[in-house]
């Protein structure tokens, strides 16, 4: 058997998805595109945050998060979706949970959008296609303040 200490070590640095008492961030992923949903689920899950779930629609979105409140760090929710877009379960998750931290995803061209989700209380974007180290930044930013 292979203890962790036994093998050379090429990434010396905490995941990013750790909290300080090393407990994991628990994500929610809130999107319509199952492969935006999947790039996501392995960008967060490569660096140690916790994946709790995942919904196609805001509707989705609004019922998984207060199943799940209050073990839900972040929300990632995505603004044109199905049944309900993404501004309209940010302004109802929020009514729920004035405290809730949730990130926009966003195509280009979506600007206005983005700034009115702001102006409602998202805590930042990510604009899409997705860049890994962009996603990261934007994330870690929002829950290490």
């Amino acid at each position: 058997m292979i203890a962790k200490n036994d093998g050379p070590t090429f990434n010396d640095k905490e995941p990013e998805g750790l909290k300080s008492d090393g407990t994991a961030y628990r994500v929610l992923i809130v999107d319509d595109s199952m492969f935006i949903a999947k790039q996501l689920g392995q960008i967060f899950t490569s660096e140690g945050f916790e994946v709790v779930g995942t919904a196609a629609d805001g509707a989705q979105g609004l019922e998984r998060y207060k199943e799940m409140y209050p073990n839900i760090d972040l929300v990632t929710m995505d603004i044109t979706m199905p049944v309900m877009d993404g501004v309209t379960a940010l302004e109802k998750i929020l009514e729920f949970d004035k405290n809730a931290v949730i990130i926009m995803v966003s195509a280009l061209g979506k600007e206005d959008v983005v700034k009115k989700s702001l102006l409602i209380g998202a805590k930042s974007y990510i604009v899409k296609p997705l860049d890994r180290k962009k996603v990261l930044e934007r994330v870690v930013s929002v829950l290490k303040r």
